[in-house]
């Protein structure tokens, strides 16, 4: 599991280093390309034990979003918002969150905790939800088994650790992504084996990439996998550099949960997790093409050795692919740790409670809060 390591003191004194770094770099304008991220998350708890392949989403540094459901470019001071798709909102097929929010249950690295337990991580997700999602938030169910409901739209990295897959994009690609979503109509049709997290990530791959992330038979009998995503993306990026491809590693929060397991794809998982066992005494053939699967197109690795780690305070490096990418053994500090700012009980630290606003991002104390009016209840 990570630990907080000595760069925590370094850091204290600055706890909104990294909200100022983003601001910065997004007000000298100098750069024609943005940023984004394949996310791939690492499954955890029981149902990733039963379903280990994880999850996927999309971190975009120019898109925000002006509600959960509807996007818009970004001002100067916002570092962008993660867009994935879910099972059990309220019909909608995709949900917008801002980054931090995403990553931490809050709206600055300041209120990160460095340590966390359920209570806490419960708090702080009740807390943003009542304040920050409004009217749209109020009747979403909170979720079961199956799918975690409204709690997977944020506070993500205190149930797993997340890899981002970093690339360019430019205005155009986005401001043509910003547009089709927004006509689209975002009605559910999820599908655990054929409409999934990973399949619709992989929809916005084909925006910024045509002709490429199709679906394919082998492996995983044509199942999309968050694994198998990214791995597609790391071949694009071997024949064309100018993506500028980096990995980078948002660990864990420490506390809450076990450390989260690597992803895997499903003939992998059936293989190594000894499924295969019982199928091949239901039907040998089947079991030897899935063992042919997995030996000829399901194993790759990955996750590069020591990869950057990336904590609450340096979320800009998912922006600035000029900026030097830290060592991993100087880096590797925990979400929270450079603030290692405390939760008061009862409440989340900085969050004024209001039941009408979404913030797209993490705006200053005078900036006005936007409002859900007008926002349908159903998709």
């Amino acid at each position: 599991m990570p630990t907080r390591c000595s760069v925590r003191a370094a850091f204290a004194a600055k706890p909104l280093l990294g909200l100022a770094a983003l601001a910065i770099l997004k007000l000298a304008g100098h750069r024609a390309s943005a940023q984004a991220a394949l996310l791939l998350e690492q499954p955890y708890g029981v149902f990733g034990t039963l379903n280990p392949t994880g999850h996927a989403a999309v971190y975009l540094e120019r898109v925000c979003a002006e509600t959960p459901v509807r996007l818009r470019f970004c001002r100067p001071d916002e570092p962008g918002s993660v867009i994935s798709r879910y099972k059990g909102l309220d019909g909608y097929d995709w949900v917008a969150i801002p980054l931090i929010p995403y990553l931490y249950s809050v709206d600055t690295p300041a209120q990160v905790p460095g340590e966390v337990d359920q209570e806490t991580v419960n708090r702080l997700r009740e807390h943003y939800k009542e304040a920050r999602l409004g009217d749209w938030g109020r009747d979403l169910p909170k979720g079961n088994f199956f799918y975690g409901g409204w709690t997977e739209l944020v506070g993500t990295a205190y149930d797993r650790r997340t890899y981002a897959f970093r690339f360019a994009t430019t205005r155009e690609q986005d401001e043509k992504l910003i547009d089709r979503f927004n006509k689209l109509p975002n009605h559910s049709h999820f599908n655990l084996l054929y409409n999934n997290c990973a399949d619709f990530d992989r929809l916005i791959l084909k925006e910024y990439f045509p002709g490429k992330f199709n679906r394919t038979i082998f492996p995983d009998a044509g199942i999309t996998t968050p694994k198998r995503l990214a791995y597609g993306l790391e071949q694009y990026a071997r024949k064309h550099p100018e993506i500028q491809l980096t990995v980078l590693e948002i660990p864990q929060v420490p506390g809450y949960r076990h450390v989260s397991r690597a992803d895997r794809g499903v003939t992998e998982s059936i293989i190594t997790n000894g499924y295969v066992i019982p199928i091949v005494i239901l039907n040998p053939y089947i079991a030897g093409g899935l063992v042919a699967d997995y030996l000829v197109r399901g194993r790759y690795h990955l996750i590069p050795k020591n990869p950057p780690m990336i904590d609450a305070a340096h979320l800009d490096l998912l922006i600035d692919p000029e900026r030097p990418l830290p060592e991993a053994t100087n880096a590797a500090t925990t979400a929270g740790s450079a603030a290692g700012q405390p939760v008061e009980q009862g409440h989340a630290v900085g969050l004024p409670v209001s039941g009408e606003a979404f913030v797209g991002a993490h705006p200053s104390p005078s900036t006005p809060l936007p409002t859900l009016s007008g926002l349908s209840a159903q998709p």
